[in-house]
């Protein structure tokens, strides 16, 4: 059965640091780009990084660029996402995917490029 799972969320201060965790089953990961994503109620899907399959060059939203890191680990068939100076703002269900097939890594990590598998998501809440 194919499969992403997340976890890692939970509450945290502002200035904190979670890491995400995103196990696939079913599929070898190493195969294909994996992308962040994140959804805050009554907000629309953001792309927040993405990392490809083929030698692990990066995107990041600006929004995160120099507190979040993506990172995939092929032999364990995980991807992570260290999340790093947390802000209440990045508060927000984030959710792993992962797709066979992209043009650029910015194009993967738009909300409408058509990803083939998604996790569930995990809960990150940033507050005091």
């Amino acid at each position: 059965q194919v499969q992403l799972v997340e976890s890692g969320g939970g509450l945290v201060q502002p200035g904190g640091s979670l890491r995400l965790s995103c196990a696939a089953s079913g599929f070898a990961l190493g195969y294909y780009g994996i992308g962040w994503f994140r959804q805050a109620p009554g907000k629309e899907r953001e792309g927040v990084s993405c990392i490809s399959s083929s030698d692990d060059s990066t995107y990041y939203s600006d929004s995160v660029k120099g507190r979040f890191t993506i990172s995939r680990d092929n032999n364990n068939n995980t991807a992570y996402l260290q999340m790093n100076s947390l802000k209440p703002e990045d508060t927000a269900t984030y959710y792993c995917a992962a797709v066979g097939f992209y043009d650029t890594l910015q194009a993967m990590c738009a909300p409408g490029w058509g990803m083939d598998y998604w996790g569930k998501g995990t809960l990150v809440t940033v507050s005091s």
